[in-house]
């Protein structure tokens, strides 16, 4: 086959819709198809093909409700004479789809749309946007959901689409096919007396951090010491004003619309140092009490406070900030104690699954389909949550915390989570079985009879 993937970011942008397309695009790859990946132009990207996967770069920005703008006329030329069997377009409230609306029936390939989760369901600017959805969903020969109860397929349920699968997100059989590390602690200088607690977010309000600091406070886990370990899972610095001022920030493939906080942290391959970007400089700042000249998040006086109280002298608890290369984030995973998750807002978040890839018990805030992720995997805990009138999550901090208390004196429980999270993702989340579950549907799609406007190829 032909395919032709959308998504507004991809590589070497991080993030979780960048991650799930990559993952099936170079898989469909190794499986002798054709793919290519039309997506925002990034100053960074430094190669037109990445592992068998062509790219090509649009410098388009914006959505339906904030105005598109760029070069919307090359794009949508590009998809609708483009010798595609199949396009597949990832998540609404985004140029990628939403330049293409005007032009849907022009397109003669097959077209599948993967709504991921309509983070702005609820929010009055984006009203006339979802009027307009249902027909928008009828255009398409094929929907693919993460979640199989969540606002988006409730939504096309409600409008008679009958035309859908689910396919989840998962996490990379590669990647966490190596053994635990156990020098990882002493790489960070973190004890084996020491429980672990990691957890994985962009720098963002909506990430939840600051409620999980609060939380992180509040435990009391017997004069036990302790260390959480943010890892700020920072973006590649790749986005121009334009972009920044417009685009979303993804991450587990929950979509929040804010600016990104454009930052990179490397690490120098001859020395073996990190070197650190302005985020990562910043927080640094917050840890040593140094303030930095400017402030580039909005919520840092909270987070300066809370990471003072946490690590000073004399506590058994502390806070490590860090943006670790892949490698040794998964070593993190592993090493935990306990994955734990506060994020406010989130469609299927991957570092669940991480989480259990590693064989790691994790706590999560009620957000997204993560209450699936845990029957799926039995890999978890929910912690109570309170979901406000615009679909936001924030957790119960008492019972959150008392949640968080709970499983940390239970070892044995928390092991056999992860043993069960462990198994059950090696036998239904790898990548490579995802993979062959999207090959299927596009497979299906480009050999049944063409039921919407022009779509007239076949594979």
């Amino acid at each position: 086959m032909k395919i032709l993937f959308c998504c507004e970011f991809y590589a070497p942008s991080v993030g979780g819709i960048q991650e799930v397309m990559r993952q099936v695009a170079e898989r469909l790859v190794s499986r002798g198809h054709n793919v290519t990946v039309a997506t925002s132009h990034l100053p960074a990207r430094t190669f037109r093909e990445l592992n068998g996967v062509r790219i090509v770069g649009f410098d388009v920005s914006g959505n339906f409700v904030k105005g598109v703008e760029g070069e919307v006329a090359q794009y949508q030329r590009f998809v609708s004479t483009g010798d595609f069997d199949v396009v597949l377009i990832n998540m609404a409230q985004q140029w990628t789809l939403d330049a293409l609306i005007p032009v849907l029936s022009e397109i003669p390939s097959r077209k599948i749309l993967i709504p991921c989760g309509f983070s702005c369901f609820y929010e009055p600017s984006y009203a006339a946007y979802f009027r307009q959805m249902p027909n928008v969903l009828r255009r398409f020969d094929h929907l693919i959901f993460h979640a199989s109860d969540y606002r988006d397929i409730c939504f096309a349920k409600k409008h008679g689409v009958k035309q859908f699968s689910i396919i989840p997100n998962g996490a990379s059989e590669t990647e966490f096919a190596v053994e635990k590390d156990h020098a990882f602690r002493t790489r960070l200088g973190i004890s084996n007396q020491e429980w672990l607690f990691l957890t994985v977010g962009a720098l963002t309000v909506d990430k939840g951090h600051i409620d999980l600091l609060k939380s992180y406070m509040d435990c009391n886990f017997n004069g036990q010491a302790s260390v959480l370990l943010l890892n700020a899972n920072t973006y590649i610095a790749e986005a121009n004003e334009k972009h920044s001022k417009v685009s979303t920030v993804s991450s587990g493939t929950g979509v929040h619309h804010q600016n990104r906080a454009t930052c990179d942290t490397r690490w120098d391959k001859k020395t073996g140092r990190e070197v650190l970007s302005k985020a990562y400089r910043t927080l640094s700042h917050f840890i040593t009490g140094n303030k930095p000249d400017r402030d580039p998040l909005p919520f840092r006086d909270e987070i300066q406070s809370l990471l003072e109280q946490l690590n000073q002298p004399g506590t058994t608890k502390r806070v490590m900030i860090m943006d670790m290369p892949r490698p040794e984030l998964v070593q993190a995973y592993m090493n935990a104690d306990l994955f734990v998750f506060a994020s406010h807002i989130e469609y299927s978040p991957l570092v669940l699954f991480e989480a259990a890839a590693a064989g790691t018990a994790f706590l999560s805030a009620q957000v997204g389909n993560a209450e699936e992720i845990v029957e799926w995997t039995g890999a978890g805990v929910i912690g109570p949550s309170v979901i406000d009138k615009r679909g936001y999550t924030r957790i119960d901090s008492k019972q959150f915390t008392a949640r968080w208390i709970q499983l940390m004196h239970d070892e044995e429980g928390r092991r056999k989570r992860g043993r069960h999270g462990k198994r059950n993702w090696a036998a239904r989340f790898t990548w490579e079985h995802i993979a062959q579950q999207y090959e299927t549907v596009l497979q299906q799609v480009c050999t049944a009879p063409a039921i919407i406007g022009r779509a007239s190829r076949r594979c």
